[in-house]
């Protein structure tokens, strides 16, 4: 692939992000990605044989965001494990708030689960950070810390999907993700000492 196509391919996600962000994911068609890149409808499929193929290269962009976002608040290791778990649910709440769209794209199970398209190898780093923490911040004697990083991690998507629907905060009374975050770790790795 020449740098004019390489260039060419880039924006297409380039665009699809813009889309996907500013508009959710309801906008990411390919004739719109086409469109908004300046190209015919029929181009993406050069580059991405699939819808799928497209998204999916979006999606990665949605990890890799989000990636460097945990990689900033994580990378303080003066502070414990049980702080930068906190750090890190922080960063996936407020990117599941700020990149609505982007969050609700990076999760659908038909890109996660597609053996081809690879997105697994972009965010199970993550996950693995994640498993280390709980590792760390928990007693030798608890449960696989996998298992609890995968429970911590669903309830944290959960609070991600209720807080964006406005179920939480009409359930709640409250307009603070925090109490949930700080009940929400609690609850997997036991109060703090």
């Amino acid at each position: 692939m020449d740098e004019r196509e390489s260039g060419l391919k880039a924006r297409l996600v380039d665009v699809g992000v813009d889309l996907v962000t500013k508009e959710g994911m309801q906008a990411l068609s390919l004739r719109e990605i086409a469109r908004r890149a300046g190209v015919s409808h029929g181009a993406p499929r050069r580059y991405f044989p699939t819808h799928l193929d497209l998204l999916s290269a979006i999606a990665r962009q949605g990890f890799a965001a989000l990636a460097a976002r945990a990689a900033t608040v994580i990378a303080d290791t003066e502070v414990s494990p049980r702080a930068q778990i906190l750090a890190l649910g922080r960063v996936y709440l407020d990117f599941a708030r700020t990149d609505r769209g982007m969050f609700e794209l990076m999760y659908r199970h038909d890109l996660l689960e597609s053996e081809q398209l690879r997105l697994r190898d972009t965010s199970l780093p993550l996950f693995g950070v994640f498993v280390d923490l709980v590792a760390r911040a928990q007693s030798p004697s608890g449960a696989e810390p996998a298992f609890v990083a995968g429970a911590l991690w669903a309830n944290l998507h959960g609070i991600a999907q209720l807080w964006g629907w406005g179920s939480l905060q009409l359930a709640t009374g409250t307009e603070d993700v925090e109490p949930l975050l700080r009940a929400t770790v609690d609850a997997h790795l036991g109060r703090e000492a």
